[in-house]
């Protein structure tokens, strides 16, 4: 995804002068610059993640090996002070390993519930589209309803649970792809690309930056993330905003795609998430244009690549206000 980012607007709406006044223009600036000081080069990439998390989504980046999909992950995790895990998906993966098993403790005759990976802020699920099927789906319920059912006893994830899947291209060896069904619970699709000649040269002379990601300060919890969630969730969308979203909604499924209504409803916090970013309090047309690829992508191909060049390509059908 080459397009530039909006200009960051420093003058309030009419709607909402004591909401961007509140705004934490310091604390975002130093987030997204601590990102990109570990995936040089990237700051598109940085600021979509960090949108997805903060619009309570899920994501799935999709690239080849070695070009910074886990790095960006861990690198999430320490700047955004969460607790993380990652689980490397395999093709002898069972649904078990990933939510969690009842083992019979034979002190007290009970059945006893053993917590799986998912119950932590951050999972890594990584090469997710290495592992069969039902491997797959065991993160159905937890990624939707934040919530596993193991037994029949349902048992609650963090309220901050985000999903980081990393998946290599679909035609590799040994890959099963995604099913729609689980593609559409991932908010955001991105591809993290290769460097551009000038990052690659600073990597070639640097080193790998993998390493720094450990003595990286954590500059948020969990309880800022909320905070800033429900700041997000006030967000101005003007009429015009929601006819341009509309449009692109009918525009997919007349081209045979189908965005789901619940499709809708993603882009919408994914542009409210991406406008407080920007610090605005409104949702400018030009956000739903820049985050639209990232969306609707790998929800109407079932690929990333493929998917950003349809989702442009719609984009140019469908006239901004």
């Amino acid at each position: 995804m080459n397009q530039p980012a909006p200009t960051r607007s420093r003058q309030p709406s009419s709607q909402g002068v004591a909401s961007l006044e509140r705004m934490p223009a310091a604390e975002l600036g130093e987030v997204l610059a601590q990102l990109e000081r570990i995936l040089m080069g990237k700051s598109e990439q940085t600021t979509l993640a960090l949108a997805c998390l903060l619009a309570r989504g899920h994501l799935l980046i999709e690239d080849v090996p070695g070009v910074g999909k886990t790095t960006l992950a861990h690198a999430l995790g320490a700047t955004l002070g969460l607790d993380w895990t990652r689980v490397q998906f395999t093709s002898d993966l069972l649904p078990a390993d990933v939510v969690g098993v009842s083992i019979f403790n034979s002190h007290n005759q009970q059945f006893e519930f053993k917590p799986g990976p998912v119950f932590t802020s951050i999972l890594l699920a990584d090469e997710i589209n290495r592992a069969p099927p039902k491997a797959q789906s065991a993160l159905l319920e937890a990624m939707e309803e934040r919530q596993v059912t193991v037994d029949g006893v349902s048992h609650a994830l963090a309220e901050d649970f985000f999903v980081i899947a990393t998946q290599n291209p679909g035609d590799q060896l040994g890959a099963f792809p995604l099913p729609e069904s689980q593609l559409d619970r991932f908010l955001v699709g991105l591809e993290i690309g290769y460097p551009d000649p000038a990052t690659e040269r600073a990597l070639l002379e640097h080193g790998d930056m993998r390493a720094d990601v450990a003595s990286l300060e954590p500059l948020l919890d969990a309880r800022q993330i909320q905070r800033w969630r429900k700041q997000c969730d006030k967000v101005h969308l003007s009429s015009p905003v929601l006819d341009y979203i509309q449009a692109l909604l009918l525009a997919s499924r007349t081209a045979g795609t189908g965005l789901s209504p619940r499709a809708g409803l993603s882009l919408v916090k994914l542009c409210r998430a991406f406008a407080f970013i920007q610090q605005r309090d409104h949702v400018l047309p030009d956000d739903v244009r820049h985050v639209f690829p990232a969306l609707a992508g790998h929800r109407m191909t079932g690929h990333v690549r493929s998917g950003h060049q349809h989702a442009r390509e719609l984009l140019q059908q469908v006239s901004m206000p």
